[in-house]
């Protein structure tokens, strides 16, 4: 199982400990997720979640 996966099943399961039932816990568990996967792929290397902080750059 990737890293990837492994940051989505730990979003998934955060969500569900801090929430319980209802479209609001349904679209937190989804946000939360969806950011697990997030930062599992980018330990993977398979995204680079430090270009979107970084911005352009100047000159």
């Amino acid at each position: 199982m990737s890293t990837a996966a492994v940051g989505l099943i730990a979003g998934l399961l955060l969500a569900i400990a801090a929430t319980t039932g209802g479209i609001v816990g349904f679209i937190v568990a989804v946000i939360l997720g969806a950011i697990g996967l997030a930062v599992g792929a980018h330990h993977d290397g398979a995204i680079d979640i430090t270009a979107v902080w970084r911005g352009r750059g100047r000159g």
